[in-house]
């Protein structure tokens, strides 16, 4: 990841338990859509697989990464498959010292000021409060007033209706998941109605 690129479209795409069947069809419609972005999570069954895969299908059309990195081990396994950015649901010291030293862009989770500060500190790229939907946008803007300096990726109720908000309160960057990637379309093959959902998020994204 070159996150340069990454914040001329900040907008990340989780995809967890997905199955390997459904890999290509979905890269195609992430890429359609014009998202640049998206992360495998390492609690899905066989993520390395399934990083690779996509990878693969992905051709350089878009930027895979690895989501819910919990030790050494699933770190190792990820850069491994190709994932080329680390996401934490917390902070790991020992993966964010790594990727930190080794130029991987990284982005730990946090959520109280001492743990988004402990994350910065310790070499976020940026800091993913999660779950920021469960205080929403005027979180972030309160999490600024002190750490202006640190770059935030909102993870947690980001939809249409609050992207927007999440952006003007000071997020550099956004995630969403499941609330996009539902189960039922995934299951279905309802890909057309993950890119019109894809296209909403993107389209209320402040310039």
């Amino acid at each position: 990841m070159e996150i340069g690129k990454f914040k001329q479209l900040p907008l990340l795409g989780i995809l967890r338990g997905i199955e390997a069947k459904i890999v290509e069809p979905l890269v195609e419609t992430v890429v359609a859509s014009g998202l640049k972005t998206i992360e495998i999570t390492m609690n899905t069954v066989d993520a390395p697989g399934l990083i690779r895969r996509a990878v693969k299908a992905a051709n350089g059309r878009l930027v895979v990464g690895a989501g819910t990195v919990l030790t050494m081990d699933d770190l190792y396994a990820a850069l491994d498959a190709g994932a080329t950015f680390i996401v934490l649901p917390v902070l790991v010291p020992d993966v964010v010292k790594y990727c930190a030293q080794n130029s991987i862009p990284v982005f730990p989770g946090a959520f109280t000021p001492r743990e988004v500060y402990n994350a910065w500190l310790a070499g976020a790229t940026m800091v993913k409060v999660f779950p920021a939907g469960f205080l929403g946008p005027k979180y972030l803007a309160e999490l600024k007033g002190p750490f202006n300096d640190i770059e935030l990726l909102a993870c947690g109720g980001v939809n249409p209706d609050t992207i927007g908000m999440f952006f003007s309160s000071g997020a550099s960057a956004a995630a969403f998941g499941s609330g996009t990637f539902k189960k039922k379309w995934l299951e279905h093959g309802d890909f057309s109605n993950i890119r019109r959902s894809i296209e909403e998020l993107i389209s209320e994204i402040p310039n």
